[in-house]
C-alpha cells in the first residue's frame, strides 16, 4: 500500500507490513509506539506493551491454533522505518472480545455469507480501553491514524473478510476510524475516579450516609474469620503465589465460559517481563491463600482483570476486587480504577458508568446498512441506561 506520508520527517510514501507475531517486531521499536514502561508517562497502557502481547503469543494463548492468528500492521516509510502500528488478529470465532457480535455472525451466515474469519484489532481477552492505532514519536499522529484506519479497511477487503472490528478504542482513534467509514458502537463499564482522596475514609465521606454505613459493614464482614489481605507486586510475586492464583482463575473460568483463556505459562511469562505493572491482591486464611485478583497498573490507571477463590466468604469478592483496588489507587495516587466488563453491582461501591467505544468496518453495503441502523438504536439505549445508572450513584446529592 502507498499513500501520503504519515511522518512529519519522512518521504512522500508509506507501506504497511503485516507481522504474524508481535515478537517479530523488535521490542524497542514497539516501545516507540506504546512507551516502554510506566516511566513513559500517564498514557502508558500495559496491555498494548510488547511484553504483554508477546507473552500471550509465546504462551500459546493468542495464536492461530486458538483462533487468534496475528495480522499486526506496521506502517513504514520508504526507508523501512516503523512509524505506527495496530495489534490485529484474524479471528475464527468471537470469544474473548467482550464486544458481542454473535447475532451479526448468525444473521450474515443465515443470509449465505461467511462471517469468519474476521479481522479483530484489540488486546485478546482484555476489555480495557486503550490505544489501538499506535503512533511513534516525531510522526504526524492524525495522518498516521488515518493511514492505519485506511490500511485496516484495505486489508479487510483484500482478504475478502466480512468485517473488521476495533474494540475498546480511545477517542482519537475513534475519530480516525469513523472518518474512514467505520461504524460507531458504544457500551457501558464501571470505573472509579480518584478525586485526589487522601484515604479510603475520605472517599467514603463523599457518599450518602446509608451507603457509607453499608460499605463499612461490608468491608468488615469480608475479613471476618481471620482473613488477611495482602498486596503482592514486583519481586513479591512468587511462583507459589501464581500457582495459587491460577487455581482461583481456572475455577472461575471453567464455571463462566467452560475453558479459561489463559494458561499457567502466561502468568509466569508476563510476571517475568512486567512484574512492576502487576498487582496481586491475595486473601490469606490459616496460612494459605484462599482468594485473589490480578490487576495491571498503567500510567494513571489500575485495571482489574481476573478473580477466583477456593473458599467462599460473604463480600470477599467485593473486597478483593473492588475495595482493595480503590485503596491501591488512592495509596499510589492513580486516577482511575477500571474494574472490567459489566457489573451493575459495582455502582454501589463507588464505580460510575462510563461509555466505551468500538469501530466496525463492514464492506458489504446491505449488511452495513442493517448494522448501522441497529447501532443507531443501541447507542441511544446505552446513553439512556447510563443516565439511569448515574442517577442511582451512591454519592451525596448536590442541592
Amino acid at each position: 500500500m502507498a499513500a501520503s506520508t504519515a511522518s512529519e520527517a519522512s518521504p512522500a510514501t508509506y507501506s504497511v507490513r503485516v507481522h504474524e507475531r508481535v515478537a517479530d517486531v523488535p521490542a524497542e521499536v514497539w516501545a516507540g509506539f506504546t512507551g516502554a514502561s510506566r516511566a513513559s508517562g500517564t498514557d502508558y497502557n500495559p496491555f498494548i506493551s510488547h511484553a504483554f502481547l508477546s507473552a500471550l503469543e509465546e504462551a500459546g494463548c493468542a495464536v492461530a491454533q486458538t483462533g487468534w492468528h496475528g495480522q499486526h500492521l506496521v506502517l513504514e516509510d520508504a526507508e523501512g522505518n516503523a512509524l505506527a502500528a495496530v495489534p490485529a488478529f484474524l479471528k475464527g470465532h468471537s470469544q474473548g472480545e467482550y464486544v458481542f457480535d454473535h447475532a451479526w455472525a448468525d444473521a450474515w451466515e443465515r443470509a449465505g455469507g461467511r462471517y469468519y474469519p474476521k479481522l479483530q484489532c484489540s488486546v485478546p481477552f482484555t476489555p480495557a480501553t486503550g490505544p489501538r492505532l499506535l503512533v511513534g514519536p516525531n510522526v504526524n499522529a492524525e495522518a498516521a491514524r488515518a493511514a492505519l484506519a485506511g490500511a485496516i479497511a484495505q486489508l479487510t477487503e483484500r482478504l475478502g473478510l466480512s468485517s473488521a472490528h476495533v474494540t475498546f478504542a480511545q477517542q482519537q482513534d475513534m475519530d480516525a476510524l469513523v472518518g474512514a467509514g467505520f461504524l460507531h458502537r458504544t457500551d457501558q463499564q464501571f470505573h472509579f475516579t480518584n478525586e485526589g482522596y487522601g484515604s479510603y475514609g475520605e472517599f467514603l465521606e463523599t457518599l450518602s450516609s446509608r451507603k457509607r454505613k453499608n460499605l463499612k459493614k461490608e468491608r468488615a464482614t469480608a475479613v471476618e474469620n481471620d482473613i488477611e489481605i495482602m498486596w503482592l507486586t514486583s519481586s513479591d510475586i512468587t511462583e507459589d503465589a501464581l500457582d495459587a492464583f491460577y487455581g482461583f482463575y481456572t475455577d472461575t473460568g471453567s464455571r463462566k465460559w467452560g475453558r479459561p483463556y489463559l494458561n499457567r505459562r502466561f502468568f509466569s511469562l508476563v510476571t517475568e517481563r512486567m512484574a512492576e505493572d502487576i498487582l496481586l491482591v491475595m486473601a490469606v486464611r490459616g496460612g494459605r491463600y484462599i482468594a485473589g485478583a490480578i490487576n495491571f497498573i498503567g500510567g494513571d490507571t489500575i485495571f482489574g482483570r481476573h478473580w477466583g477463590c477456593v473458599e467462599h466468604h460473604k463480600f470477599l469478592h467485593f473486597e478483593v476486587c473492588y475495595h482493595q483496588a480503590i485503596d491501591f489507587a488512592i495509596d499510589r495516587k492513580l486516577r482511575i480504577v477500571e474494574a472490567g466488563a459489566q457489573g451493575e453491582h459495582k455502582l454501589a461501591r463507588g464505580y460510575l458508568p462510563v461509555t466505551t467505544h468500538s469501530a466496525h468496518f463492514i464492506p458489504h453495503e446491505g449488511f452495513r446498512r442493517a448494522i448501522a441502523d441497529y447501532l443507531h438504536h443501541e447507542r441511544a439505549d446505552v446513553a439512556r441506561f447510563g443516565e439511569i445508572l448515574s442517577d442511582a450513584a451512591p454519592f451525596k446529592k448536590s442541592g
